[in-house]
């Protein structure tokens, strides 16, 4: 999920990208304070035209809540359809299309009910059949989506309806007792149930435009088919997509009388359309940070977001199947440096898996051997790199070649960080580790491939996004037993302390099914400090978000997820302030 330029992001969760952060325009520090216009009139309806574009694509990824995994498609998905929950700016759990709902005393049966009267952008009824139609589509193996399972896979038999075993999960894991009543059955406990709901995969589409159109549906939105704040008037491939007030909305309605989101594929010429009066929003190329920075009004918005840059080992390859040797490497690294000298603060240099503004983050949590600060220990990496050496045996002369295989896409911030993390393990530790650029693709093939494999790719780069905010998303989903996305092999080696790994991994199950929240994050918070101190992983930094925006868009709120929650759009209006853009050749 990114708010500005394009990144290359894995599948199933789509979200982890095999890609540094330094390819991408984003700051380092707060959002900016409250803009300067928050009392300015309303302007007229004739200027309640709000144009914020799309950068680094020609074309949206996909229309379809049930395919959607980048942040682009994400976006423009929640402005349009909507869910039974939802998150707001604080990233807790609202009601959308449920009036309510409750949980079985055994955790596994859980029900809502829908608000009256809801409607499709057609006006069109909404029923429970819709919501069920819609989750059981978003698992239909035809529909080839690689999200699905991820969001939807606490239900009971999605693995087999996903695989084709069973032909419908409706009357088995969703039940539709009345239109204003839907039951979804877990196959586990799950205090995670409702965040894991609020993603785009179990979002409301209406099925006679897709028994219509099929996959092609979304090119035809226009005629309805979505429930959220905003319907579409115009989608134009390779060009914009215009969206309206949707009449039926349930929730709060938009104040805007119209969004227009068009796609600019150079992410600088959407600046200078910005700087040109053209556009109200945008994100910030890395070589304008300075200047963007020095924008007037408070123009500038730098936010942190649930995106943590980490480096992977591979525990059944050598030399990181020793822990001191991984420590060494972990502590080595001056993350202040990389943030503030390599990255020109745009991250936030961090110890943790687990980012800030995520529930269940440990303000107490240190890093390996109880460093504290982010600046390493050049030090300690010595001393323990010199002990682990003489554990397995080896001299200068029999060393294991060390290769950290990255995807700079041709960035040359990308390769020149790297260069910076080469250069520190060399000074701190005397080992030359050479760095393999790769393609994407095959980076993302071999670290699939990592998992179980003492052969596999030995160490790499990548970044994890929150899926939903709840720590089991960056914990037990992780690192759990049998993740599918453990190629760092945590809990599944032949190392002395892999016993202890599959104790903690255990604590994570019964982490995730806990329902005292207070007593739950204690343990993800003690889950956490232990892969830290195994180096599961080595978090290098936080990623935040960086934009601009004129100062008559008032009520944006800039949020840890870099999502708009949907009853915003009733707060969000133009102003009579004059820092605005023109938008008259979009009305």
């Amino acid at each position: 999920m990114r708010p500005s330029k394009p990144m290359s992001r894995q599948v199933i969760p789509i979200l982890l990208c095999i890609l540094a952060t330094l390819l991408t325009a984003c700051g380092g520090q707060t959002s900016t304070p409250p803009p300067s216009n928050a009392g300015s009139d309303k302007a007229s309806d004739d200027k309640q035209v709000f144009v914020r574009p799309i950068t680094g694509r020609a074309d949206l990824k996909t229309f379809d809540p049930a395919l959607a995994g980048d942040l682009n498609s994400i976006n423009a998905i929640n402005m349009v359809f909507s869910g039974l929950v939802t998150l707001n700016d604080k990233l807790e759990v609202q009601k959308q299309l449920a009036q309510s709902y409750e949980v079985s005393q055994d955790g596994l049966n859980w029900t809502f009910r829908l608000k009256p009267g809801l409607k499709f952008s057609d006006g069109q009824p909404l029923t429970s059949k819709d919501v069920a139609y819609s989750i059981d589509r978003a698992l239909d193996p035809k529909v080839q989506s690689a999200v699905s399972t991820t969001y939807l896979g606490l239900l009971k038999d999605a693995d087999k309806r996903n695989t084709g075993k069973v032909s419908s999960l409706i009357n088995d894991s969703i039940i539709t007792p009345d239109d204003q009543t839907i039951i979804l059955k877990t196959s586990q406990k799950a205090a995670y149930f409702l965040e894991a709901l609020t993603y785009n995969t179990s979002f409301v589409v209406e099925r006679k435009l897709i028994d219509k159109y099929g996959a092609n549906f979304t090119d035809h939105l226009n005629e309805g088919g979505t429930s959220g704040p905003w319907k579409v008037d115009k989608f134009e491939h390779g060009k914009q997509i215009v969206l309206v007030p949707n009449p039926y909305y349930s929730g709060n309605k938009p104040k805007l009388k119209k969004v227009v989101i068009p796609f600019f594929k150079n992410s600088q010429t959407a600046y200078q359309e910005y700087q040109n009066g053209q556009l109200h929003s945008t994100g910030v190329p890395s070589s304008m940070l300075t200047a963007a920075r020095g924008l007037p009004d408070n123009q500038f918005h730098q936010t942190p977001i649930l995106a943590i840059d980490f480096i992977a080992m591979n525990y059944l390859t050598k030399p990181f199947d020793n822990l001191k040797i991984r420590q060494a490497f972990a502590l080595a690294l001056n993350k202040d440096a990389l943030a503030h000298n390599v990255n020109k603060d745009t991250t936030i240099a961090t110890n943790h898996i687990v980012p800030k503004g995520m529930p269940g983050y440990n303000q107490n949590l240190t890093g390996p051997q109880n460093v504290k600060e982010t600046k390493g220990d050049a030090t300690m990496a010595k001393k323990l790199l010199d002990e682990g050496m003489k554990e397995a045996g080896y001299t200068a002369a029999n060393f294991p070649t060390v290769t950290f295989t990255v995807a700079t896409e041709g960035s040359a911030d990308a390769a020149n960080a790297f260069s910076a993390m080469q250069q520190m393990w060399k000074n701190a530790l005397g080992i030359n580790v050479k760095i393999r650029d790769t393609e994407f693709g095959t980076l993302l093939d071999e670290a699939n491939a990592a998992a179980n494999n003492p052969k596999g790719i030995q160490m790499w780069y990548a970044d994890w996004y929150a899926d939903y905010p709840d720590p089991q998303d960056w914990l037990t989903l992780l690192f759990g037993s049998n993740a599918s996305k453990n190629g760092m092999n945590y809990g599944q080696n032949k190392q002395p302390y892999n016993s202890a790994q599959q104790a903690n991994q255990a604590l994570m199950l019964k982490a995730d099914a806990n329902t005292n929240d207070t007593e739950r994050m204690q343990q993800y918070n003690q889950i956490e400090q232990a892969l830290v101190n195994d180096v599961a992983w080595i978090p290098t930094a936080q990623e935040t978000s960086t934009s601009v925006r004129k100062t008559c868009i008032v009520g944006m709120v800039d949020n840890a997820q870099g999502l708009t929650p949907p009853d915003d759009w009733g707060s969000i209006y133009i102003s009579t302030n004059a820092n605005c853009a023109d938008a008259s050749k979009y009305k």
